[in-house]
This record gives structure tokens, sequence and C-alpha cells, in this order.
């Protein structure tokens, strides 16, 4: 398979990291403020430019100006309480907060400053309170305007969550300029900036990763107002921005995007990912989703984009709630149906009783389900979609992903594909069989080299002297977070009041400096944050003390930040829902010197990850609980505190956002070529035929023949009868191979060429244990690779075997497992009839259906090779008819298939990661294994001269002790290179001699690979799509073997 580094990566994501901005050049002050067309302009003064007001803080006409947290409290009864007013409560107001030091000169101390007046900057009328008490700028500073960090994605992200309007016309560009565009659409002068709006977490991780990712498209909007955009600056935008930037606009009608970003993603999804269903009068929102068709419209742009951009080759990444619908689009379309697609959703997902409360659940669902692979930050947040899948759409769910049944139905109305989707479905055209989505876990991280050179700026550094200067004797806590109310703030300062509360010794030794990220009027208000401020400021404040210092993002320049996290002696984060918090990730880094404590929300996707058990786990919503949290991060010893911070910086370090990017486009690039084997056409591989492969087998000097047992050598009989006497005598059809199968292998193991393998997953007892004493010179593979019986080489001395042995390839793994997982098995079959568990040396059986099948007989439904046996039995189809018992044992397989997905579930998250587990899925039954066993790493071991089934004598090692795995990287069949030679008797080592290596039967990995090595021929059994070279049905297989046995 080939790497992700040779492939095209287009990564759509609402908006794109870089922005086309009206005017020549980046403005070297702060922007003009925008005033809407109906309120009156604020004259300019002395020709400056009057500050920019940060588009959240932007109001509404009819509603009271919101102003700085710090401003507001001046302006209430509790002044006398307050600081004066020589003492600014922002930490960076008094030393010039949007100052910088020019290159080549020494900032002055503060002292140094005269405090004057600066008339430079004339604030808008709310502010005018504040203006007067900058002082004057040191000459060796340069005035900049204050610019959002862009560090991580929770935080950058959303901070677009704005009133549309003014964030896409006028707050965006200097309102001179807008006024004076050309009416008729034509060129406007216009730069490239970074875009503020951009998913920040996502935009770091892929540049982190630009040496493994060099080359790579954008797809996404601007963030701004484009109606007045005319054709040929929208054509020049779009050349400069692919030419410069690697990127393609999007362009959409402002009020399209309105509706879909504003009303659709802010009150609809965000909400509900975010286990915040609303009450009315947001209930009409949530509950009709009218937006939902401006929604719908802004996925099929981007994905009539990404269609016009594609070439094959290239992988397309999917980013965010705002596209859930773009991977069904593009799987829909002709140009985009074959073609590698991810999804990865960075914010939480909730349970299936909080998402089935969407009207339009069905489709963002299925478009979700059209990409390849489906990623999540966390576990759980992959397992509720997994659940909410089965439960909403009646699919399949499995720990690995979803099994989607028939085509990808397109989420757009109307078009062609829609028409041909509707065939299919109605049965006019040939039904396409379902395809599987990979559901994977992929925590985000941050650029850890990146942070660590811009801790080393010098400015960094002096911002963090002033710091202490200004809070000697007292202890930081540092917050970041966003003012509404998943984000937890008020539950943080009520919180911070009760610790204040409850130990009084306290008081005056310890802030909270809150940083405030954008967010709208609506969430900041419903935030409740601004009166718990204040009235823990009115209740603790002294004249040279103040509790909680609240700053807005705007006011706080990302040296600033840096400096805060160094010098800070807690960070504190308590929301109430979210996914990854990487400003967590800053703080641990930032905190190399100091080691201090971490306060951390349980409900953080951060927590789930073990790195971070370390920190002070909270519940926000426990007061007393995280008051008590703030005194333990306060108080504790230094050793303490650099034991817990050792194991966050551990995860930080190597969970970071190269890890990220690789680990997402390695997987997603895997899960396509594995999907496209299984979706070929089975009618386009050719049966095998005999004629050609016959010389060859005849001249070969040696044969390596690899044959699976069950559904190709033994269709066994899965009836219940059958069942129910190997469960009470032993015996039975289930557990007796037949006499012909017998025969056939004698026949072909006495051919002195031939080395025959049987590969199996039944247990050692039983059948393998007939077939090894009838015909001891084939070599056996029992339990899935768990066990391995070498072959006898030689003859038989009295009556002993002469180097034949059992192998247990797994002695080395904890089977602890076995007990946890029966009891589960137990419980899930008392609610399924019919079903039982079938205990074997290193795995466990759940047979949850014995009953007639769907429609057709299956051939063979032992688990073990699920993915060799073919769904359907040709001989029998035509015997089953339409009657009522058949559609209610339709009904009862449909309950059993849906108790084994959740029994596969539930065994998968309580124990799979714990123990290394894995499941494989049957027809009827499924099967849980230890990982990294499998018929594959079982050949492995044959294949190569190290390992244990290769020597006569067999060696006890165990996967434990070597990656046999691994060995296929070194195996070279007819190559040369290899197996050793050996002179014993009719044992075929040399790989100069085996030139001919068969395999017969449905393990898709172990065809796969046996198809890079030299001289093989493979041979699929199963109906489904395959890379094996030929084809055979399972009833064929025995006289094949019976036509070769006869050649010498």
């Amino acid at each position: 398979m080939s790497s992700f580094r040779n492939h095209r990566v287009i990564i759509a994501s609402l908006f794109l990291p870089t922005t086309a901005v009206l005017g020549e050049s980046s403005p070297p002050t702060p922007d003009h403020h925008v005033t809407p067309d109906s309120e009156p302009t604020v004259p300019q003064s002395n020709g400056g430019n009057q500050k920019q007001q940060p588009s959240y803080r932007q109001r509404q006409p009819g509603h009271l100006p919101l102003v700085s947290i710090v401003d507001d409290l001046r302006s209430r009864a509790i002044t006398p309480l307050a600081s004066p007013q020589s003492d600014i409560p922002n930490p960076f107001t008094r030393f010039v907060n949007i100052a910088s030091p020019r290159p080549g000169t020494t900032p002055r101390s503060v002292s140094a400053r005269t405090p004057a007046l600066s008339n430079s900057n004339n604030e808008s009328s709310s502010d005018s309170n504040t203006s007067s008490q900058i002082p004057a700028l040191d000459r060796s500073f340069t005035l900049l305007r204050p610019r959002k960090f862009q560090t991580t994605h929770q935080d950058v992200q959303h901070s677009a969550r704005l009133q549309r309007k003014q964030s896409r016309s006028s707050s965006r560009r200097p309102k001179s300029v807008a006024r004076g565009s050309n009416p008729d659409g034509g060129y406007q002068p216009w730069h490239i900036s970074p875009n503020t709006h951009c998913n920040g977490g996502l935009k770091n991780a892929v540049d982190s990763a630009k040496g493994r990712l060099p080359r790579r498209l954008w797809v996404g909007t601007l963030g701004s107002s484009t109606d007045g955009f005319g054709s040929e600056m929208r054509t020049n935008i779009d050349k400069r921005m692919r030419d410069m930037c690697d990127s393609v606009p999007v362009w959409i009608p402002d009020g399209e995007f309105e509706s879909c970003y504003d009303e659709f993603c802010h009150q609809v999804l965000w909400p509900c990912l975010h286990y915040a269903v609303p009450d009315a009068p947001k209930t009409k929102y949530f509950y009709e989703s009218a937006s939902f068709k401006q929604y719908r419209s802004v996925n099929q742009r981007f994905a009539d984009v990404i269609v016009e951009n594609y070439h094959e080759g290239d992988i397309i990444w999917v980013n965010d709630y705002h596209l859930l619908l773009l991977p069904g689009l593009l799987r829909s379309h002709p140009k985009t149906a074959l073609a590698p697609i991810g999804f990865f959703l960075h914010v939480a997902f909730p349970s299936s009783e909080i998402f089935r409360c969407l009207s339009v659940r069905d489709s963002l669902l299925k478009g979700v389900l059209g990409a390849d692979l489906v990623g999540f930050q966390t576990a759980n947040y992959a397992r509720h979609f997994r659940q909410t899948v089965s439960r909403i759409l009646a699919y399949e769910s499995l720990p690995k992903g979803i099994q989607v049944e028939g085509p990808v139905a397109p989420v757009s109305t109307g078009g062609e594909a829609e028409n041909e989707w509707r065939e299919s479905a109605e049965g006019k055209k040939p039904k396409e069989k379902g395809r599987f989505v990979d559901v994977g876990v992929f925590p985000m991280g941050i650029d850890v080299n990146s942070l660590r050179e811009k801790k080393r700026n010098p400015e960094v550094d002096y911002w963090v002297q002033l710091l202490r200067q200004r809070y000697a004797g007292m202890k930081l806590i540092v917050g970041r977070d966003k003012l509404d109310e998943i984000q937890g703030v008020r539950h943080k300062i009520e919180a911070f009041e009760h610790f204040l509360k409850t130990n009084p010794e306290f008081q005056g030794k310890v802030v909270l400096i809150q940083v405030a990220l954008q967010t709208t009027e609506s969430n900041e208000l419903a935030g409740g944050v601004s009166d718990v401020v204040a009235r823990i400021n009115a209740a603790f404040s002294t004249l040279t003390y103040q509790p909680v210092v609240f700053l807005h993002v705007q006011e706080v320049t990302f040296s600033q930040y840096l400096a805060l996290l160094t010098v800070a002696d807690a960070f504190m984060v308590t929301s109430l829902r979210e996914g990854m918090a990487l400003r967590t990730h800053e703080y641990v880094e930032c905190q190399e010197e100091r080691k201090r404590a971490l306060i951390l929300s349980e409900f953080t996707g951060t927590y789930s990850y073990s790195g971070f058990r370390s920190c002070f786990a909270v519940n926000p919503y426990d007061t007393r609980g995280t008051a008590k949290a703030i005194y333990q991060a306060l108080t504790m010893s230094d050793e303490e505190a650099a034991s817990r911070w050792q194991d966050l910086h551990n995860h930080v370090v190597t969970q970071t956002a190269q890890t990220f990017v690789t680990s997402f486009l390695t997987r997603c690039l895997r899960a396509h070529t594995e999907h496209a084997s299984l979706s070929i056409d089975p009618s386009l591989v050719p049966p095998l035929d005999l004629p050609r492969l016959i010389p060859k087998y005849r001249h070969s000097t040696t044969r390596l023949v690899f044959v699976d047992l069950e559904g190709c050598l033994w269709v066994r009989d899965m009836s219940k009868s059958a069942m129910i006497e190997m469960m009470r005598t032993g015996k039975g059809p289930m557990v007796e191979p037949p006499e012909a199968t017998m025969r056939v292998l004698e026949k072909m193991a006495g051919d002195p060429k031939n080395e025959i393998w049987v590969l199996s997953g039944l247990p050692v007892k039983g059948a393998l244990e007939r077939l090894a004493q009838r015909v001891p010179s084939v070599g056996i593979v029992a339990e899935n690779g768990c066990f391995v019986k070498t072959r006898e080489i030689g003859n038989k001395s009295n009556g002993q075997s002469n180097g034949a042995r059992w192998i247990n390839m797994v002695a080395n793994l904890d089977f602890a497992w076995k007990v946890p997982c029966i009891e589960i098995l137990n419980y899930f079959t008392e609610r399924t009839p019919g079903s039982f568990v079938e205990e074997r040396a290193t795995s466990v059986v759940w047979r949850f259906w014995t009953g007639p099948p769907d429609s057709t007989v299956s051939i063979d439904d032992d688990p073990t090779i699920a993915t060799s046996t073919s769904d359907t039995s040709p001989t029998t189809t035509n015997a089953v008819t339409s009657s009522p018992s058949s559609e209610a044992h339709h009904s009862d397989r449909s309950w059993a298939r849906r108790q084994a997905a959740e029994a596969q579930n539930h065994i998968f998250d309580s124990l799979g990661e714990r123990y290394g587990l894995r499941i494989i899925p049957g027809q009827n039954s499924f099967l849980v294994l230890p990982n990294n066993i499998s018929r594959s790493t079982a050949v492995g071991t044959i294949l190569h001269p190290g390992g244990p089934a290769c020597s006569p004598l067999g060696g006890g090692a165990g996967v434990g002790d070597v990656d046999y795995d691994g060995y296929w990287s070194s195996v070279t069949i007819g190559g040369g290179t290899g197996r050793t030679t050996s002179s014993t008797g009719g044992r075929v080592s040399s790989a100069e001699e085996s030139t001919l290596v068969l395999a017969i039967g449905g393990d898709e990995k172990l065809l796969r690979r046996l198809n890079e090595l030299d001289d093989a021929e493979t041979v699929s059994t199963s109906r489904r799509g395959t890379d094996a070279k030929w084809k055979l049905d399972p009833r064929e297989v025995q006289g094949v073997l019976e036509t070769l046995a006869q050649i010498r």
C-alpha cells in the first residue's frame, strides 16, 4: 500500500486558513471601526484610525452595549471597593497591552514611562471612559493591532460564532472601502491575510506535518462578506489563493451562509453535539430545522468545488460538523465515488438519546457514512457514534466500524445520482452490496516544537518578568474559554468564590485571570458570567486586590498569553462538554520550568486519556468538589506537582499534531484500500482455470499449499440439531470431518513435492485431533493462529510421530479477560433465544443464531472464517420460499444480530483495549481472541526460517517473544532467500525449490499478502470482492484437490 506522501490531500474545512481582505496591504494600525449603515459614523481625528470593536461585542440595535467586565465593574455602585484608577485591573494595560518592542531595542522599565494621554486611537463612545487611562507609549515600541492568536482547534474554530451579517460584511473591512466598492461588481484592491475564523488546531497540525504532506489543497470559505465581489475579482482571488496558499475558495451567498452557519450549525448542531438540547423558544429551531436546506446547499457547494478540483489519487479529508453531508455527496458523485474519503469530527459526539432528537438525523448520519473512515477525538465519542447509527439506522455496528447496507443514499434532492439510487433501492437495477465504514479514534495534539520556539521569543520573557512583578506574592489561576454555557465559565467562577469563602487565608493572595474568547451576544448572556464576576469582586476586592481579572482575547497577544501560562500556579478548565482541550496541552508545555497543577473537567475529551489522569479532575456541577480541587492544586508539594506534570507532559510530547495527521491519513488510505478490494465485483475475478494451473503445478519441483478447512474442504452442518448433538455427546457432523476430506488430504500429502497446511479456526480438541492422527504429515493451524501443529517428517517409529507437535503461539499472553467476557456473553445469551457460548482454549465464540438463515443456507458460519465464507449456497437458494414462518425467523434473526452488535461493542469497550482483544464477526456468531493473532501471523511462522513451525522439533516461542507477522517483509518464495534448506526426507524447505505457492481460502488479508510472493497462486472461495487471482466455488475445492493429487 502506498504512503499518503504520494497523494495530494484535499482538506475541506468551513473556513480557509487565509482570506482575502480588501485594501492594498495589511494596515500597520488597527482597522477602521465598522459602523452599520443605520448608525452614524464616528468622526476621525488627527487622521488616526478608529479602533475596531471586536465582532462578538457588536450588538444589534436595541441591546445595551456589553463592554469588558473590568470596565463594567467601574460603572457600578461598588466603585469604592474596586481598585483605584491608577491601578489598572488588566495586567497588560498597565504595560501597554498593544505594544511590542522594535527589533534591536530594549523596552524601558515601566516606572520610567510618563503616563500621558494618547490621542492616536479614538475609541467609540462605549469605550471612551477607559481610553484616557492608557499611558503614553514607550518610544521603543511600535503600535500593533491586538491579534487573535490561533493555537488550538476548539478555541479558534468556534470563535466565529458571531452575527453573520456583521462578520461577513461590515465588520470585516473598513467602512470607507466598503462604500467605495464597485456597484457593478468590478475589481477592487485586496490582499491575503490570515483567517482568524479558521480551525486553528487543524491548520497548525497540517503545517506541522508539511514535510510528510508535500501536496495539499485547502477548500473552504473566506469568512467575510462576498456578495459584493464581482466575477473579475473572484477569478483573481481564485488564482492567487491557489498559487500562493494552495487554497480554493467556495463562494456562498451571504444570506445562505448566514442561515446555515448561525441558525443550523449554532442553534441546532452545536447544542446537540454538546448535550444542550434547547427548550422553548429555541425548540422551533431545533426540531423543525428549516435552515437545513441552506446547510445542505452549503455542503453541495463544497462538493461541487471538490469534484471540480479532484484528480485520481487524491485523498479527501472532510472536517467538522459544518460539513456532515459532504462525504455522502462526494460518494454519490461518479467522479469521486471511488475516492478515499475521510471525515473527522473535532468536537464531541453525544449519546444516541440526544442525537435522535434531531429531525434530520437520518440525513446527517448517512452523509457521514459516505466516508471510508470516520474519526473522533475519544473512544467514547466513537462508541456513541456507532451506537447512534445502530439504533437509528439499524445498521450493524462493530467495534471496528459500521456495515452499511446497500448503496450510499445521496443527501441532495434530484439529480442523476439520486435517480440511480432510487432505481437500485426499488429493485429496478441489480442491488449493490453494502460497504464497510471504519470508525477510529485520533486524539489531536499540538505542535510541540513550534510552541517551544515561540516560548523562546524575548517578548515572552519580558512579559513573564512583568507579570511576576505585578503579582508578586500571589497565586495565579488562569483560564481561557468562551463565555457560553457549554464552556462552564460560570461554574468555574462560582467554585472560585466558594474557595475564597471556605479558605479566607487565601483572600487577597489568589487571583483568577480569565481570558474570554469570542462568542455571540446570546451565548454570552446565557453564560451568565458578568453577574457572578461582579458579585465576587464586590465581596472580596480591596484597594490593592481584585480576585477576578477578566480579559477579552483581543486584549492579549500570543506572547502575553504564553507568559500567563508560564507564571500560572494552576490552569483551570471546567467545560460541561468539550472535545480535546488543547489549551491544556499548551499549559503543560509552558510549565516545563515550574511544573504546576492542571485542574480539568471530567467532561472533556482530554481527560479520557490516561496521560491526563494525573490532573485534578473535577465535576463542574460540583461546586464544593471543584473548590476543594483548587485548594489541593495550590497547596500540594513540589514533589507531587513534578510527578503529576511529568505524566501530563509525556502524553503531550507523544500525542502531537504530527502524530494526529499521519495516523489519520494512513488509516484513511488503508481503509480505502481494504474497502476497494471488497467492493470489487466478484464477477470481474476470473474463475480458477485448471488447464492453466496444471502445467505450472506439474513442472514445479516443490509446492507449498495452504487450504482452509471450514468452508472449503469441509462444509459443516450448522443446523440446530447438529449443534445440540455436539454439545451433548461431543460427536456428530459438526466435529467429525467427512471421510472424503481425509482421503484427499492423504493423497495430497503423499506427494513428496507437496507441503500441505490446513488452516482452521476450530479448537485443537475434536476434529483437528482426528485430522492430525489420520494425516500426521499435514501441518495444521488451529484457533485462527493460536496453535500450530508441525508436520511429521520421516517415517513412524514405535507408533510415535517423529517431529510433529502442537505449539502454543500465545503461551505468554494473559487470558484473564475470558471470565468477564463470558459473563457478558451469558447476559446476552439470556436475552437471545437459541444462543449459546462456546469457550475454547484461547478464544470465546458466541453463537447468537442457530435457526435458518434469512433466505439462503449458509455454507459455514464459524466466525474464524467470517472473511472466507460466502454468504449463500447456490444449491439451496431456491429451496427457501417466503412464508409466515420465514418472516418470523427473519424478525428473530434481526433481533439476534442487533444483540450481537451490542455484545461486541460492550466487550470491545470494556475489555478490548485493556487486554488487547479483537473480534471477528460471522454470519451467525462472532469470535473473541487476542490481538495480533491471525492466520496470516501463523503463516509467517511457517514461511520464515526462524519460525517455530519451520523446525521439525518446533521451538516453544510464542507471539509474546517474536513478531512473526513482521516476517512477511523478509520472506521471498522462489527468489533466492527465505526458508532454510533441510535434508530431512520428504520436507520441502528451500526457497529456491518452492517454486509454487497455492492458497485456497477466504482470508483476504492472507491472500493479499501471499500475492506479494513470487510464483504464488491465490484462490478465493468467498463471493465478496477479493484481491485473489482466481475465484472458486467452495463446493469445487475438493474436486480441484483431487485432480491435483493425480498429478505426479
